[in-house]
């Protein structure tokens, strides 16, 4: 199943072992699911897990960022006709129509407007979990 992941998942589920946002990183490593990406999400990811205030361990991160850029799908993607709320969260809608995401996986399901989404679902980590898994 591919899928694009916003960043706030990422570090939800890595500093809380136990919730949704953990269960869809564990599926990740586990290869369960394809995570398309290109290197602006990527970018992002590394920037924001290597912020001090989360206290990452910079190794944990960099093997987390390889693993991504190693076993995930790069994609190509043109820019949205129509800016999003947040511009920072574009990357990740653009990303996910154009390699065909079956979802985007967000903490922010409402940075995504629906007239915006192009038939991309958008779910929260439990709304994802409650439907594939």
């Amino acid at each position: 199943m591919r899928v694009v992941i916003d960043t706030n998942v990422l570090v939800s589920g890595l500093l809380s072992p136990y919730g949704a946002a953990a269960e869809v990183v564990r599926m990740l490593v586990a290869g369960s699911i394809e995570l398309l990406y290109d290197a602006r999400i990527v970018s992002e990811y590394e920037e924001v897990l290597s912020r001090p205030k989360f206290s990452f361990d910079t190794d944990k991160v960099g093997y987390l960022i390889e693993f991504i850029t190693h076993f995930g799908v790069p994609v190509s993607a043109i820019p949205l006709s129509k800016h999003l709320p947040d511009h920072d969260d574009e990357p990740f809608l653009e990303i996910a129509i154009a390699g065909k995401a079956e979802c985007l996986i967000t903490g922010n399901v409402t940075h995504y407007p629906i007239k915006s989404r192009r038939k991309i679902r958008i779910l929260a980590p439990r709304q994802f979990l409650n439907k594939y898994f």
